[in-house]
């Protein structure tokens, strides 16, 4: 289909939001871990990231952080520019046991690169790549309404995310939020059955961002999100900790196995960051 641009993309408003103090102590120390999924059947990935980050520009940045994963961890960022097309880089040992395991097929590119994290306050995050050469500096906010649907978010059992009407409930809460049209669960580029799973969320207001030496401009909400296959992203930026789990696609539709584990293809490379 044809990529979806931001018409008349306008600076994003902050409303009452204040900065989501205590999201690096959270965040920054958390385990790395090949663990089961919470869904029989599927492959799962629990942690963090960016949702996504639209600009004025034109350009889109995601982060991907996931400590915990079914083939352990990684980190990603995609980014998308102006002409829609998008590519994902990837700080982990492989590239199909990563984002490109699910929406590379919608990739123009895909390609490793070294990830840094650095938290320079509360809720302050730089992220740093080195190929292409990226610096990119966002602060995560939080509103009354986020932290009332975040508290509500925390105690509803996970068998919700099974119930199609609860679903569609989140999703047009975040419609109302200024997130565009999400949709949380649907077909992966991959053809995996995915469902994302935000437990916690907070908008992205300020920031800033180069890539290869270009400004991408401010953060943005568009009219329309952007679109990575027929997966829609976040009209504004957001912030989200959670997980998400893919049934992998099988002659019966509902799954199939694993790949088996492998040596890292990376010489030299024990895990993100690293």
């Amino acid at each position: 289909m044809a990529a979806r641009t931001a018409a008349r993309p306008m600076a994003a408003r902050p409303m009452a939001a204040r900065p989501a103090r205590g999201l690096s102590a959270r965040l920054r120390d958390l385990r790395p871990a090949r663990g089961q999924s919470p869904w029989p059947g599927h492959e799962y990935a629990r942690g963090w990231g960016v949702f996504a980050l639209p600009f004025t520009s034109g350009h889109v940045l995601v982060l991907r952080v996931f400590p915990e994963s079914s083939f352990g961890p990684y980190r990603a960022v995609w980014h998308r520019d102006p002409s829609g097309r998008w590519s994902i880089y990837v700080d982990g040992p492989r590239l199909d046991t990563a984002c490109p395991r699910y929406f590379g097929p919608a990739a123009h590119a895909t390609a490793y690169a070294r990830i840094g994290l650095t938290w320079t306050g509360p809720a302050t995050l730089r992220v740093t790549m080195d190929s292409p050469a990226l610096e990119w500096t966002l602060t995560a906010a939080t509103t009354r309404v986020l932290a009332l649907l975040n508290a509500m978010s925390a105690v509803m059992p996970p068998v919700t995310w099974r119930l199609r009407p609860l679903v569609r409930a989140r999703e047009r809460l975040a419609a109302a939020l200024g997130m565009g049209q999400l949709r949380l669960t649907g077909t992966m580029p991959s053809g995996h059955a995915g469902t994302l799973m935000p437990g916690r969320m907070y908008f992205i207001d300020a920031a800033r961002a180069t890539l290869d030496g270009a400004d991408l401009g401010r953060p943005a909400r568009w009219p329309a999100g952007p679109e990575i296959g027929a997966v829609p992203l976040p009209a504004r930026g957001v912030l989200a900790i959670g997980q998400a789990v893919f049934a992998p696609p099988g002659p019966a539709g509902d799954g199939g196995p694993l790949p088996a584990p492998e040596p890292a293809s990376r010489p030299g490379r024990g895990g993100p960051g690293r």
